[in-house]
């Protein structure tokens, strides 16, 4: 027999590979932090012995969900200014309050609790932008989550620098520092384009062209700002950004809600990549995203829940739910996005959006040990006739009971194993309260 470090035996098993294969009776063998071999349950357990086995019984074994936008940090700010419009809640609102208070500690804490919550609902990977970055990273690593992380730009100062260059070379520092980490990857991320000048976007250009690292940033997310850029360019934000250079596999565009059919097309041929954000979407009635259509375009796409001010969680299970809602019920058509394509854009889709499918999104042999382990034996997903629209219709981030990243257990029957998250909620309670007493004065 083989000596591995996991055995995770289940009763069920979706892969999300490319033929959508569904296993029963299944286990899956890890040694270090990669997969090994995914079967029938009796054939691992005669080819492999395990250090650790979890016996999953009526459970659903499958990769974790990749959350392709967010604002890890922003748990600081849950729930602080609601029920506004997108321009006038970042404004008056959102800029204030980070102005005033965001710093090392809230980045470090607010991430930290950001990646509990990830964790507790199935997230194994996630893409985040937002300021002292590095923190981000430091909180990521800790928790043992993998992560796609980036210093937000813009021209105007942060809380973390006071020119773009400073932030430009902040940037450079975090790809130059988590260069080759096993969890940490480094994204650049301009703002937006209503807050970024060419220079900066050129600067941009270059640093990810040195360095070969993806480029995110907000595009197209209300009618407002597609106007505006309208009449700053002279032309569509997407016509400009490919006479910028911009449109490329690099490219990851969050948001895309007032996207043309020709805003498509060009993003299809040049291979660039959205995140849908459907939940902060609908919240700041930005508008739906033409998600089916992109996708029958040949545009990849993935799903984010955007931060936990805009959202106000970072459980992809409910952004899974919202997402087959949302669509169906914007263009009355029960048949849009399927449960199965809405499972594929939490995981594999996802993986592709970042540009990790190779690493990660699927439980195929060879690719790293990011799994999770969801409880069937609860009276809201009793009977099961379809794992797809059980995920998607019927499941709650409350059922997923392990989670596994980088071969590593984190979370093991609901409790976190990396995480003293009563000390992190406190923490975060205590930033809040300063938070509170900035915004009265």
């Amino acid at each position: 027999m083989q000596d591995v470090d996991l055995i995770i035996t289940g009763s069920k098993a979706l892969l999300l590979d490319e033929k959508n294969t569904c296993l029963n009776n299944a286990a899956v063998a890890v040694n270090g932090d990669k997969i090994i071999a995914v079967d029938d349950s009796k054939k691992i357990l005669k080819q492999f012995e395990a250090k650790k086995i979890v016996e999953a019984g009526d459970s659903l074994i499958m990769p974790g969900f990749v959350n392709c936008h967010t604002h890890a940090a922003m748990t600081c700010f849950r729930g602080i200014a609601d029920d506004l419009e997108l321009m006038d809640w970042l404004n008056n609102y959102i800029f204030p309050a980070e102005a005033k208070n965001v710093n090392k500690e809230l980045a470090y804490w607010g991430s930290l609790l950001g990646a509990a919550e990830m964790i507790k609902s199935g997230t194994t990977t996630f893409c985040d932008m937002y300021i002292f970055e590095d923190e981000t990273a430091r909180a990521a690593k800790e928790a043992g989550i993998r992560c796609l992380v980036g210093e937000v730009l813009f021209d105007f100062p942060s809380p973390n620098f006071k020119t773009p260059e400073e932030g430009v070379a902040y940037t450079k520092m975090l790809i130059e520092k988590w260069q080759d980490d096993p969890l940490v990857n480094i994204m650049i991320e301009p703002h937006a384009l209503y807050t970024c000048s060419q220079p900066l976007l050129a600067d941009v250009k270059k640093l990810s062209e040195e360095f070969n690292v993806p480029i995110g940033l907000h595009l197209l997310e209300n009618a407002a700002e597609k106007k505006q850029l309208e009449e700053k360019f002279g032309k569509g934000a997407v016509s400009f950004l490919k006479d910028i250079g911009y449109l490329n596999e690099q490219l990851v565009a969050f948001h895309c809600v007032h996207f043309t059919e020709e805003d498509m097309k060009m993003f299809a041929d040049y291979g660039c990549k959205v995140s849908h954000n459907p939940a902060s979407n609908m919240k700041l009635a930005s508008g739906v995203a033409p998600v089916p259509e992109m996708i029958k375009a040949g545009v990849t796409v993935g799903l984010g829940t955007d931060g936990c001010a805009s959202n106000n969680n970072l459980d992809m299970i409910k952004e899974m739910g919202t997402t087959a809602k949302l669509h169906k019920v914007a263009r009355l058509d029960p048949t849009v996005m399927d449960a199965q394509t809405v499972v594929r854009m939490a995981t594999i889709e996802g993986a592709k959006t970042l540009g990790m499918e190779k690493k990660i999104g699927s439980l195929e042999s060879g690719k790293k040990a990011d799994i999770i382990v969801i409880g069937l034996n609860e009276p809201h997903l009793t009977p099961l006739y379809c794992e797809y629209s059980h995920l998607v219709y019927a499941t709650s981030g409350a059922d997923v009971d392990t989670v596994v990243i980088n071969g590593k257990v984190v979370m093991e029957n609901r409790k976190l194993l990396t995480i003293n998250e009563q000390d992190v909620m406190q923490k975060v309670r205590d930033i809040a309260t300063k938070v509170k007493k900035s915004l009265q004065k």
